[in-house]
């Protein structure tokens, strides 16, 4: 995983985007483009260029419903990073991996390797 993943990053809360900005990082990934309101979001979610976007659910009191959309028209890998639970997601997104905050390093790393099984294995142990 010499290079790592490239991230897009949305989240409301400063300091947390921050501190999942960091983790990603310190995993061996990088974050090539992040937001904290919808409207942003949607503009990366169509542009940027990413291998894999964490949501959170609430943007300043927004539902990223369509941000969650246009990445997966674009066929691109996502999950939800949240203190809510999936039952406010419409039904077609809560087939997508939630991870629940406060989130832990080892819980994003388990995560992002059960989604990338082929970078975890090509990772040094």
């Amino acid at each position: 995983m010499a290079d790592g993943l490239s991230v897009f990053l949305v989240e409301d809360e400063a300091l947390i985007r921050m501190m999942m900005a960091d983790m990603v990082e310190e995993l061996g990934h990088h974050v090539v483009a992040e937001a904290d309101n919808v409207r942003d979001a949607s503009a990366f979610a169509m542009t940027a260029q990413y291998d894999l976007a964490i949501l959170d659910i609430n943007l300043m009191g927004l539902y990223v419903d369509p941000v969650a959309d246009l990445i997966e028209r674009r066929g691109k890998p996502f999950l939800f990073a949240t203190g809510y639970g999936p039952e406010l997601l419409p039904s077609l997104l809560r087939r997508r991996p939630i991870l629940r905050k406060p989130i832990s390093i080892d819980q994003l790393k388990a995560m992002i390797d059960s989604m990338f099984p082929e970078t975890t294995a090509k990772a040094p142990h």
